[in-house]
């Protein structure tokens, strides 16, 4: 079967992350597709505007196809310009904003970066004391503490714990705490620390054993901590763990990041 190959542009006047993000849930419904993708943020005066239109067609010359372009650009002006490039362009704001302007009975505000809020946000100041909780709290450095924490991530090295949190800390401003299991602790046959104590902030994390030691053996290769062998002894008394201390857990082997903190939201019922 051939493979479709096609260039896509994120082009937006702030970072964007939120044009590339609503272009990736729309783009992961098409199997069989390979995407070239190019996010091209700041695009704030008509001289990038149409720099962009150069480079846009460029590429289209080049590929031999027209590239798909999805903006959120707030100036009219900016995203006419760009609209003029030799593409299938998708703008957000006018499939969106329009309408909501009809029904709201409202004008928007037309304000670029409007969604990422002041730096003087009490918001903003959550998400940078959540994410700084976050990094001091990453594979049990410390146990101290652990009361202020809205969830405890435990489960095997490098099954995902580290980048769930950080997520957690920086997309919802909650303090991720997380705790490999080691060895020692199934030898122990316990919890490592103080976790007993806040039990109900747990979360586990498991991982099919070919994809850890996939992963491990990408850190540390040839070695018996990537070994297939201890990634299922590894995994396997990890799982036997979580079940008999009552701790709620996920396979994180074939979930992406967001669907993974989602389920942490949803199990822990946290804002």
């Amino acid at each position: 079967m051939h493979t479709l190959n096609r260039t896509i542009f994120f082009v937006s006047d702030g970072t964007g992350i939120t044009v590339e993000a609503l272009g990736h849930s729309l783009l992961s419904q098409f199997e069989g597709v390979k995407f070239t993708q190019v996010r091209i943020p700041f695009v704030d005066s008509e001289d990038k505007a149409r720099e962009v239109v150069a480079r846009i067609n460029a590429r289209g010359e080049a590929d031999g196809i027209r590239p798909i372009v999805f903006t959120t650009l707030i100036n009219p002006r900016l995203a006419e310009i760009v609209h003029l490039a030799d593409a299938f362009s998708l703008s957000y704001f006018e499939t969106f904003l329009s309408p909501l302007e009809t029904e709201l009975g409202v004008k928007s505000s037309h304000t670029v970066g409007r969604t990422h809020g002041s730096t003087d946000s009490s918001d903003y100041k959550e998400r940078i004391e959540a994410i700084n909780y976050t990094l001091a709290h990453d594979d049990g450095i410390t146990d101290l503490d652990l009361e202020e924490a809205d969830v405890v991530l435990v489960g095997v090295s490098r099954c995902g714990k580290t980048p769930t949190s950080l997520y957690l800390a920086m997309q919802f401003g909650l303090k991720a705490a997380n705790f490999p299991l080691i060895p020692e602790d199934f030898e122990r046959g316990r919890l490592p620390g103080t976790l007993e104590r806040h039990r109900a902030k747990l979360f586990g994390l498991t991982i099919q054993p070919e994809r850890l030691a996939q992963i491990r053996e990408e850190r540390r290769p040839n070695s018996r901590y990537a070994s297939l062998s201890n990634c299922r002894h590894e995994v396997s008394e990890a799982e036997r763990m979580m079940r008999r201390e009552g701790i709620r857990w996920l396979d994180s082997s074939t979930k992406s990041i967001e669907e993974i903190s989602t389920t942490v939201l949803e199990e822990l019922k946290l804002r």
